[in-house]
């Protein structure tokens, strides 16, 4: 083969990519670079009606935001509330995957269907539904434990609670699914040999599948993350935007307050810089611990 063919055999793979490529580059990069170079810029209401010339400020509103003690705890906050989500997402999805190859077919049916009909809920109903059945005055939930009109969405904890709980109904879905069918991929001889040499099944769980599975759970924890980190619909609906006082902000919604109710655009920008890099670090950091393990991706 002449080094042109074999240059021209290069390009072919970019060819192939090319239309993704440009709808990737129309949808994700053009918005992050305005998100970037907003942050970079004095542009509050003033400057949208146009009151006030566009000023370029550099990092005065990372200053601004790292100088403000409400924005840490809001990231502490977040981060503690997205871990315990990413935590009972997987456990409860991986749970129910290995449940799926225990029972027989209607019942495995059945759980799928309500496993995906929670799945496919919208964010906005699920969280207005929950949302009812948690109602201290007309919410089921209460009258069947009694509690009488204890509101959950008035103690900090109860409420976050009450959101972890619904996030984790509408997520867990998508790992039951992924992980069944990564169960369903391993070889039965492997797990019967395991059974015979008397394994228990958390002992399958973690010596035998956990391992065998381990590129499809760092998909879906990867997922999972991005997903609980940047929590805005849940928060926003089950805590009126974010509960009294502000108590259960996380960074996507202290950050809609700062861009929307507050017309503060550069700083509601700059903190969604600030998860888009904390995602990446988080991202790059776990890929890489998995390949200093040999891990095939």
């Amino acid at each position: 083969m002449s080094a042109i063919a074999r240059r021209g055999s290069g390009w072919t793979p970019w060819l192939y990519l090319a239309p993704a490529l440009v709808v990737l580059g129309g949808l994700l990069v053009y918005p992050i670079y305005q998100l970037g170079l907003i942050s970079f810029l004095e542009y509050t209401q003033a400057q949208v009606s146009g009151g006030e010339p566009t000023s370029f400020k550099g990092l005065g509103n990372y200053t601004t935001l790292f100088g403000d003690p409400q924005f840490w705890q809001v990231l502490l906050a977040t981060v503690v509330f997205a871990a315990a989500c990413v935590l009972a997402t997987l456990s409860l999805g991986c749970a129910l995957a290995v449940l799926l190859t225990r029972v027989r077919a209607v019942p495995r049916l059945a759980l799928m269907m309500a496993a995906l009909g929670a799945w496919a809920t919208p964010a906005i109903t699920g969280s207005t539904v929950w949302v009812f059945l948690f109602d201290p005055d007309f919410g089921p939930v209460n009258k069947v434990l009694g509690l009488g009109d204890h509101s959950w969405t008035y103690g900090r904890y109860s409420a976050f609670t009450l959101v972890l709980l619904e996030v984790v109904w509408c997520s867990f879905p998508f790992v039951m699914v992924t992980v069944y069918a990564g169960i369903r991929a391993i070889p039965a001889e492997v797990l019967e040999a395991a059974s015979l040499d008397g394994a228990s099944q958390w002992r399958i769980w973690r010596s035998v599948m956990a391992p065998m599975l381990r590129p499809i759970l760092v998909v879906v924890t990867i997922q999972s993350v991005i997903w609980d980190f940047k929590i805005f619909t849940q928060i926003y609906v089950m805590t009126n935007g974010g509960g009294i006082a502000g108590q259960n902000l996380v960074l996507n919604v202290y950050a809609y307050q700062k861009a929307f109710a507050s017309s503060q655009y550069s700083l509601g920008s700059a903190i969604g810089v600030v998860m888009l890099l904390i995602l990446l670090a988080v991202t790059l950091v776990y890929l890489r611990l998995l390949r200093r393990q040999g891990e095939e991706l």
